[in-house]
């Protein structure tokens, strides 16, 4: 049985159940392969100290918060970074913000302000390329040298890699934003997935024959325009469907929309919050001469669909 999670945002200590952790510490953007071993190593070493996993993470992204100027293609919003590390076996999600103080902070007081006095670690587990403090003066090397110091363990875990190349939160996004649905979700170890809520559309797609639920997406995410097959879940249940993802070229070229149409079903969605994982790539998005040719297409793309859906 699932052990409960807890996500905590900036607490000044952990509660009782939580005491002296093993800390895995990233940005966990994705929760791709990389970070889930990240937090299986934190686990092993929970196992050995009995004490609790817990994963710390920031935000906004540290990138983010040094570039407010470019937008970046969040994997994974808050909430569904929380329900991935849950499901890779950590016990809780501590949430930092990420601002000047934090910024400012020298790798020294970060492992004792942080480490020590505010979260009290057992152990600490962290990527081969994590550094920290300002200007990133906190190295692999100079954490280890703490943890002998301080009294707590330390793990380095080693890059995990496909084909000679780093498992990346930019490697996924750079997938994703070329249709290619499979490489992402091998790299990630779970499908790729969006969370928002179901705002009112245009109607066009029930007069097509097709009614979509409409969802608004963060304006940083670089998808590649086109369809795609997908499961839709709302209220608990799990639907199989297809969706697109664009500007909607034979009608209005408008700010992209994710738009997923559901298989047998028609119950009102407006105002729900639906979760849509991304199971393949079907085609590019395209123009059509009138709405019976895209009519026609979209009965096709309603087959792939269904058939990339039986054999995922």
């Amino acid at each position: 049985m699932k052990h409960s999670f807890s996500h905590l945002s900036d607490p000044l200590t952990l509660p009782a159940g939580l005491h002296r952790p093993v800390l895995a510490v990233g940005n966990f953007d994705g929760v791709h392969r990389g970070h889930k071993q990240l937090i299986a190593v934190a686990a092993e070493m929970g196992k050995s100290l009995q004490a609790p996993v817990v994963a710390l993470s920031f935000e906004p992204h540290p990138r983010t918060f040094f570039q407010p100027d470019k937008p970046l293609f969040r994997l994974s919003p808050p909430d569904l970074k929380a329900q991935w590390l849950h499901d890779a076996g950590a016990q809780a999600l501590v949430t930092l913000r990420f601002d000047k103080a934090l910024a400012a902070m020298t790798a020294e007081e970060f492992v004792r302000d942080i480490l020590i006095k505010r979260f009290g670690i057992a152990a600490i587990v962290i990527g081969h390329d994590f550094h920290f403090g300002r200007n990133r003066q906190g190295s692999p090397d100079f954490l280890q040298e703490s943890g002998q110091i301080n009294g707590f363990a330390v793990a380095v875990v080693p890059p995990v890699t496909r084909d000679a190349s780093i498992i990346s939160s930019s490697s996924i996004r750079a997938a994703l934003s070329a249709g290619d649905i499979a490489l992402a979700n091998h790299l990630l170890g779970h499908a790729w997935a969006v969370r928002a809520e179901v705002v009112h559309g245009d109607k066009r797609g029930r007069e097509l024959g097709y009614p979509t639920a409409n969802l608004l997406l963060d304006r940083a995410v670089t998808l590649q325009h086109g369809i795609y097959a997908v499961q839709a879940t709302v209220d608990g249940q799990a639907h199989p469907a297809v969706a697109s993802f664009g500007r909607r070229p034979t009608f209005d070229d408008g700010a992209p929309r994710l738009e997923v149409h559901l298989f047998d079903f028609s119950d009102d969605l407006y105002g729900k919050t639906m979760e849509v994982a991304f199971v393949g790539y079907i085609r590019p998005e395209l123009k059509f001469d009138g709405v019976e040719a895209l009519i026609k297409q979209m009965d096709n793309d309603s087959l792939t669909a269904l058939q990339m859906l039986t054999e995922a």
